[in-house]
């Protein structure tokens, strides 16, 4: 049985061998090879260059066993062809040099055609999908439209999100029309992601978390929903996946995707109880650990395996994405880990 197989028969809760893990931001700063790559082009050249985004795609899969790849890329890609002004910085992360702000900025923004305006994601992902062979899965993914529309309004980063939803209370009709034409984009997006070979997809709502309760429901679920049911014609796996989100469980638990992913701020087996057992889940380890040393590695991988046990549908990550400077034998070590460890709950070893 193959990684990939390992990895799609676990977001389906069927029976596995082991664990399958990816990890969030798996090619990325810790990698000494993506680092030269990156010395070589700006941040939005290896998205756009299928080349280089294969190349750094491959990088993890290489070095690592992982179980499935990510396409390299980045959830702002999309928004440029919408009519927005991304500039990534270094030091500084991204920053919309047009941010959405008043109603003709809101009416200005276009829904893309995925064919023409991002065929280098469709290249990519046609060329990784014949370099792997199989052998692991292919991740494609997106921003959700409420992160997605954060960044837009906000103009990069924020704190506190004051603008996004000053707009959302003050404005509905105007946050309402914003929200659909990112909705819109959205399923183009992953929709061409998944014609051209994504084996899965996974929705990325980093900021969803700094909303109420109240406020995601009507505000920023609807929106997942309507994705979820536009993709769900294709047959391929849906993760959901969003920080600070343990208090929308149980209404996360309504959308019909195949699994959601869960950070380290809750306990995953609490997490299951709350989203139901009708759905895998993906988690969670704390990504600071993998500064640690090895003993203290293994022991949260350890507990996280523990507390899922032997129950199908779980998918092993972190709880946010690996961060820079992690030491890269740590990465091997954590990979080899939750394999060895999780055949041995799986076959009933003590």
């Amino acid at each position: 049985m193959t990684g990939r197989d390992v990895f799609l028969r676990a977001l389906r809760r069927e029976p596995v061998p082991y664990t399958p893990i990816w990890l969030m931001r798996q090619a990325g700063r810790y990698l000494p090879e993506y680092r030269a790559v990156r010395e070589k082009y700006s941040f939005f050249e290896m998205c756009r260059i299928p080349d280089v985004a294969v190349e750094v795609t491959l990088q993890p899969i290489r070095r690592y066993e992982l179980d499935a790849a990510i396409l390299f890329s980045d959830i702002l890609v999309p928004l440029v062809p919408m009519g927005i002004d991304v500039e990534f910085s270094e030091g500084k992360g991204p920053q919309i040099l047009n941010p959405v702000r008043e109603e003709a900025d809101v009416r200005s923004l276009r829904v893309i055609e995925a064919r023409e305006d991002v065929p280098f994601v469709s290249e990519a992902l046609r060329r990784l999908k014949e370099e792997l062979k199989g052998d692991r899965a292919l991740i494609g993914f997106s921003g959700a439209p409420f992160t997605l529309a954060s960044y837009a309004v906000e103009g990069g980063h924020s704190k506190d999100y004051k603008l996004i939803k000053t707009l959302m209370w003050t404005r509905p009709d105007l946050y309402a029309a914003m929200m659909e034409t990112f909705t819109d984009t959205v399923i183009e997006y992953l929709s061409l992601q998944i014609e051209s070979g994504a084996d899965a997809v996974q929705l990325f709502d980093s900021w969803v978390g700094n909303l109420s309760a109240a406020d995601f429901r009507t505000n920023a679920l609807p929106y997942v929903r309507r994705i979820v049911e536009a993709l769900k014609q294709y047959g391929v796996p849906i993760i959901y996946f969003g920080t600070m989100t343990g208090g929308f469980f149980s209404d996360i638990a309504t959308l019909p995707v195949d699994c959601v992913g869960v950070d380290w701020r809750i306990d995953i087996d609490r997490a299951r109880d709350i989203i139901g057992h009708d759905k895998a889940v993906q988690g969670n380890m704390d990504p600071v650990v993998m500064f640690a040393d090895a003993s203290a590695i293994k022991a949260a991988a350890a507990d996280v395996l523990r507390r899922v046990g032997t129950e199908t549908g779980h998918v092993f990550n972190f709880g946010h994405g690996i961060m820079p400077g992690v030491p890269v034998d740590n990465v091997a070590i954590l990979v080899d880990f939750v394999h060895t460890e999780s055949a041995k709950i799986r076959a009933g070893v003590q």
